[in-house]
């Protein structure tokens, strides 16, 4: 009786798992599912910050922070919208913690004022306190875009 309780326990967490693909620090992809972070803006995977006299991949950096995060965890997201590329564009959870803000109030994403004014308070922590990006020398991720 208890290895029957063992196998459908074990059978039971590996059908809750999830696939998930971190593609950059405000993307991921949940079981096919593609979704975009409301409310914040990460740095491209392409593009580089300048720490000291050493030029630094803050693209790359801040998708390590996410994965990092998110480990081995599940994620929920809450719908907010869908993007001109058929995205969901949602806010997303590890253990109820906001992703978003996450990343914003460490400094490895910014509140993307144009969509949302919900994580500024979070930016400006991270800014008072030079953390992340915040301590490099770098260009925010819409202007990076605009010049490309």
């Amino acid at each position: 009786m208890r290895l029957l309780f063992i196998v459908l326990l074990f059978l039971c967490s590996n059908a809750l798992a999830q696939n998930i693909k971190i593609v950059d620090g405000d993307t991921i992809h949940i079981d096919k599912i593609k979704y975009r972070f409301h409310g914040i803006d990460a740095p491209e995977m392409s593009q580089k910050c300048l720490d000291g006299n050493k030029q630094i991949n803050c693209g790359v950096l801040s998708k390590q922070k996410l994965e990092e995060k998110i480990g081995k965890q599940n994620v929920t997201c809450k719908k907010v919208t869908v993007d001109r590329y058929k995205r969901i564009v949602a806010e997303c959870f590890v253990n109820n913690e906001s992703l978003s803000k996450y990343l914003v109030r460490s400094g490895y994403a910014f509140a993307y004022r144009k969509y949302s004014t919900q994580f500024v308070v979070d930016e400006d922590y991270a800014r008072t306190n030079k953390l992340g990006l915040w301590k490099t020398k770098f260009e925010f991720p819409w202007n990076y875009r605009r010049k490309k």
